[in-house]
């Protein structure tokens, strides 16, 4: 039995992501995550190749970090959620800020970077343990991090009268990126560092 606590949390962010669940699919026409665009913009091939050593490290080391509430299936569930989906929440809360998004397109930002970096790892935890993970609120600060870090990564782009910009940024956007040789100087330290904050996280 869950306490009462957390069966209250559970059913605040349940509610908050059925919620999201009903606006996606209202506002799906306008929502750059479900067009091809922005598939594009993320399915190139630097893109692609730097998710699958960034994933197959986290899921290969997940079960011996001493950490019990990391596994393989955890590791790789939240790893692909990180990709296909932090460079459009990270996008969209930057719109959001210059005030160019509506407040739908807001809130399901938001709710898919929560559920992505705490609520899914919560949720998994819960249904394979039967117990709420300790972990839970350090690993939403800690995840939140890696979850920002890797939608700047990808979101990473070169324009030739501005030079490396992140995608989001640009009136565009999700236009398909430019090649990873313009891009490397910048990419490297934000993988360098994205590298570091997993090893760290996980010890």
């Amino acid at each position: 039995m869950l306490p009462e606590f957390f069966i209250l949390y559970m059913a605040v962010w349940g509610l908050a992501s059925l919620l999201a669940l009903y606006l996606m699919a209202r506002y799906r026409g306008s929502l750059e995550l479900f067009r091809p665009p922005y598939w594009r913009f993320l399915f190139q091939d630097w893109k692609v190749l730097s998710f699958l050593i960034a994933a197959t490290g986290l899921i290969v080391i997940a079960p011996y970090t001493g950490d019990p509430t990391w596994d393989y299936v955890d590791a790789f569930f939240m790893s692909v959620l990180a990709f296909t989906t932090a460079p459009w929440a990270v996008g969209t809360l930057y719109l959001s800020a210059c005030r160019r998004v509506s407040w739908a397109h807001t809130y399901i930002a938001i709710c898919i970077w929560l559920f992505s970096a705490s609520w899914s790892y919560d949720l998994y935890l819960v249904i394979r343990d039967g117990a709420y993970p300790n972990t839970w609120l350090a690993n939403m600060f800690a995840s939140s991090v890696l979850y920002v870090s890797a939608g700047l990564l990808w979101s990473l782009d070169w324009r030739e009268d501005q030079g490396v910009v992140f995608g989001f940024t640009q009136p565009n956007w999700p236009e398909r990126g430019s090649a990873f040789d313009r891009i490397f100087w910048f990419a490297v330290p934000l993988m360098l560092l994205t590298t570091m904050m997993i090893v760290s996280f996980l010890m």
